[in-house]
């Protein structure tokens, strides 16, 4: 079925499946296919790789128009399961119920993911397999607490509620832990029996976090943090360099997949030590620092207030001198080349936008740079 048209392609989805590809196979986790965190656990690894690949190759013809290209070889995960470091569940009262549960006493409760399409229902999730076994055993015991201890889950359609998101950070290089539990106000009196179950029974988790989002908005991240417990970031470890990771920081969520990343922006940088670089949305600042010891001096730039300072922090942390960040809104920071007399001319641009892309006014500044070298990185 169609439902979404384009100038020279449609977006559509299937309504029957008449016969199975030769690539189906069963999949590891007992949600799929009714959970949305993963849509195609059922594919062939191999074959996953082939469609994405397919998929870039038709973005070029499709919607650049260009077909003098060539899309090289695909670096494939070692790991297609237990790889995530970083997921988001959700708390509801609005519950998807299966088949077979529609007398369930919860049926008011849920703390999962969203289902396909439907972001008023959440599927009640027991165990994830993209993220760390331990994970799986935190997320069971924070429901159980949340039900025993009658905290209720938030609802934004009366605004009501307290518990909205669990998200839980894990270092595969440190074996650190980071729960953050978001609420919609601040009332850590009503955390501390989880709080306490948790340290009970996982006395290793670095830290504890209490985002607090007092907005509507189903996000989960909030406007302050307490920390009941431990340390406010984790550490995390690509090659040598050491990264402090804050709860609403972006990071790689694929740790070793990061590693091969950073070496893929590397090798094609051509780097010798007396190059100027240009880190735009840099974040934590995770590909400047690694590119740093190659380099004469990195500027990193990005709008949010946290990751420049967990990179100015992390650089810190490294014994990194070269390298500067700066807290700017690239869409308009650079426009039509304004500011850029205030630095030296870059060698290099790298280039790590957000999903929705680099605005048209940076676009149509990136000229104006002046760089010999471009790594966009998506």
């Amino acid at each position: 079925m169609v439902y979404k048209k384009h100038r020279g392609y449609a977006e559509a989805r299937p309504l029957e499946i008449l016969r199975d590809s030769p690539h189906v196979v069963d999949s590891l986790c007992r949600h799929f296919p009714i959970c949305g965190g993963c849509s195609t656990q059922n594919l062939d690894y191999k074959e996953q790789v082939n469609q994405k690949k397919k998929q870039v190759e038709d973005l070029y013809i499709r919607q650049a128009g260009i077909d003098d290209f060539s899309v090289n070889k695909v670096i494939v995960a070692e790991k297609n399961y237990n790889y995530r470091n970083k997921m988001e569940f959700s708390f509801s009262n609005r519950r998807w119920l299966l088949e077979g549960e529609k007398e369930v006493p919860e049926s008011d409760f849920a703390l999962g993911l969203h289902i396909p399409r439907r972001y008023d229902k959440i599927l009640d999730i027991k165990e994830c397999h993209i993220q760390e076994k331990i994970c799986n055993n935190i997320l069971n015991l924070v429901r159980t607490e949340a039900l025993n201890n009658n905290l209720k889950p938030y609802d934004n359609k009366t605004n009501n509620g307290y518990l909205r998101h669990l998200v839980l950070r894990y270092g595969y290089n440190t074996g650190e832990l980071m729960v953050n539990l978001v609420t919609s106000y601040e009332n850590t009196k009503l955390l501390e029996p989880i709080i306490k179950a948790l340290l009970n029974q996982f006395p290793d988790i670095t830290s504890i976090v209490n985002n607090i989002n007092t907005r509507r908005a189903d996000v989960a991240y909030g406007e302050s943090e307490i920390i009941p417990h431990g340390a406010p970031a984790i550490r995390e470890k690509l090659d040598d360099i050491t990264f402090e990771i804050s709860a609403n920081s972006f990071f790689q969520t694929n740790t070793e997949q990061a590693e091969k990343l950073f070496q893929v922006v590397l090798d094609n940088a051509g780097l010798t030590g007396k190059e100027i670089v240009f880190d735009l949305f840099c974040g934590t600042g995770s590909i400047a620092l690694f590119l740093a010891r190659f380099a004469k001096k990195i500027y990193g730039f990005d709008v949010i207030k946290s990751a420049i300072e967990d990179a100015t922090r992390n650089a810190v942390v490294n014994g990194i001198d070269n390298t500067k960040f700066q807290k700017v809104n690239l869409e308009t920071y650079f426009k039509k080349g304004r500011n850029l007399d205030n630095y030296p001319t870059p060698d290099l641009l790298k280039l790590d936008p957000p999903r929705s892309g680099i605005h048209k006014n940076l676009v149509k500044s990136l000229p104006k740079f002046g760089s010999r070298q471009k790594v966009y990185v998506s």
